[in-house]
Formats: structure tokens, C-alpha cells, sequence
């Protein structure tokens, strides 16, 4: 409830858990620059009100931003993930929509960067109607790409493609050239997808939609892992005509994932359910 009171413009911000909280933010803003002017809906005061964000205590640990103009669907529910990041994908234009923070402080725990609390941001700031549909189908421009090892629905709108193992940037550059160079003249049938995600194992990414957020959004760096299909920078500003790709492979420099021993949960969990059991008989309030 404080947050429209702290940022004039802002209805609701949410936190996503499964991407390690500061990684991705979602939001909800007011449009009302020029409410009169009917033919062309762009974000205006959504990217003051994003640059407001990035400047306002923990709200600054933030590495991705989406945010969304609340009068494109006033039922819109920033905490039905799937729900808000779809509504975005249908309407983002990533020849003027994605706004990035090279250079940039991150959160101290974010490993995607290029040194202790060096790295990027991204705003995607989407306003106006749908702009596609996304699908659940895997074109055959992808299936039969001869460096796609195998591909995957991830949502609509977003599909995996597992690629080689990451081995440095140079070699990435050649990869995202290679599938310039194939899928450049197939824009017919990328037109309802929004989402390239390169992994490491594309059954492991559509598995569950937490899958994805976690490891879309944590092992990105933007302004290194972010290409795009028929990409290009015109007056230092980067967009693409095709679907936009994030690189989400494993990195050298990342930190390893957190999992859990066997043996030791086996041998932990009899001692906490000792400590616990005082707790589990007291009369819930």
C-alpha cells in the first residue's frame, strides 16, 4: 500500500521468488503523458517510473524490470506470474521496448555479472494492444537447425533451444550468427514467438514454469547474454526485429547450483524434527 505513495505512477510491484528475488521484477504503472493522443501507444511514463524503481532502496537490486500499463487490462494480477509475463510478451516491441543499464551495479549475490557488483540491467517496459499471438508451436526452421541440438515449449511464446555447452563469448557471437543466418528470412514463422532461451538441457527448462524463471532470469548478464533475431543498433539504442534471445547456459564464472545431499538431509532431518516437535503441538491463532 506504500508504494503508490512512495512512487507517484506505480500501482504494484512484485518480487519474483523462484528467480532469486532481486534478478526479476515485475511492476504495474500509470500512462498518462499524453492521454489524448490515440494512434500510436508507446511507454512514456512507465520508463520514468522504471528509472524511479532502480533508484529506490532494495527495488534497485532488480536486474531485469518488466513493467506493464495498468489501463491495457485493469484485471491484470502481478502475482499470476505466467498470466503478467505472457501479457507482456504479447505486446512488447523489441525494436523500441528494451532499455539496458550497461556498465552497471548489481546485487552483491548476483554471480551473472562481470565482477563483485558489476554487470547490467534491462528495462522491457510494454503499452499499447497486442501486438502478437504467441504459440506453442516449434517452427521447423528451428527443429531442423543444424546447431539446435533439441527445443522445447517452455509458455507461449517462449521456447528453449539447446545449443553446445556455453564456451566464451566469441563463440556465442558465432552461434547467434549462425541462427541469424538460417532463421533472418523465416520471420513468418517466428512471428507469435516472442522468446528464444538457449540452455543447457531443454526438458529441464519446460519442465515447470519455476524452472524456467530460475534459470532464465539468474544466469543472464543483459548486455552480454541478450541477442535477438535480425538485431541491430541504431543511435546506440539495441533492438531486434525477430524473437529476442537470452543466453541462459551455464557460465565459468557462475557460482555453482545449491543442492542438497541426500546422506545429509537423511541425517539432519530426525534432529530437526526433534527441535521441531515442541512447535508442532502448540494451538495454532
Amino acid at each position: 500500500a506504500a508504494i503508490p505513495k512512495e512512487i507517484p505512477g506505480l500501482h504494484s510491484v512484485h518480487a519474483v521468488d523462484a528467480s532469486g528475488v532481486h534478478p526479476l521484477l515485475f511492476a504495474i504503472g500509470s500512462e498518462r503523458y499524453t492521454p489524448y493522443y490515440k494512434e500510436t501507444k508507446k511507454p512514456q511514463e512507465l520508463l520514468t517510473i522504471a528509472n524511479h524503481i532502480l533508484g529506490t532502496g532494495q527495488l534497485s537490486l532488480a536486474k531485469f524490470l518488466f513493467i506493464a500499463n495498468q489501463t491495457d487490462d485493469e484485471n491484470l494480477n502481478i502475482h499470476n506470474e505466467e498470466q503478467f509475463l505472457a501479457h507482456m510478451l504479447t505486446r512488447l516491441d523489441f525494436t523500441r521496448d528494451l532499455h539496458f543499464h550497461t556498465n552497471f551495479t548489481i546485487d552483491t549475490l548476483d554471480y551473472s555479472g562481470d565482477g563483485l557488483n558489476s554487470g547490467s540491467k534491462l528495462v522491457l517496459a510494454a503499452s499499447g494492444p497486442p501486438i502478437r499471438k504467441l504459440t506453442k508451436i516449434i517452427p521447423d526452421s528451428l527443429k531442423n537447425h543444424t546447431i539446435v541440438k533439441n527445443s522445447s515449449v517452455i509458455m507461449q511464446g517462449v521456447i528453449g533451444i539447446e545449443l553446445n555447452s556455453f564456451k566464451d563469448y566469441e563463440t556465442t557471437e558465432r552461434e547467434i550468427q549462425d541462427l541469424n543466418q538460417k532463421l533472418a528470412d523465416k520471420s513468418a514463422e517466428l512471428n507469435d514467438i516472442a522468446l528464444l532461451v538457449i540452455c543447457d538441457t531443454a526438458e529441464f527448462l519446460s519442465q515447470t514454469f519455476n524452472n524456467f524463471i530460475w534459470t532464465t532470469f539468474t544466469r543472464c548478464n543483459p548486455s552480454h547474454d541478450i541477442y535477438g533475431i535480425k538485431s541491430f543498433i541504431k543511435n546506440k539504442h539495441f533492438g531486434c526485429e525477430g524473437p529476442l534471445i537470452i543466453d541462459a547456459r551455464k557460465k565459468p564464472h557462475h557460482a555453482p547450483e545449491l543442492i542438497l545431499d541426500p546422506k545429509i538431509v537423511e541425517k539432519v532431518s530426525p534432529i530437526v524434527e526433534e527441535i521441531l516437535k515442541p512447535f508442532r503441538k502448540m494451538p495454532v491463532k
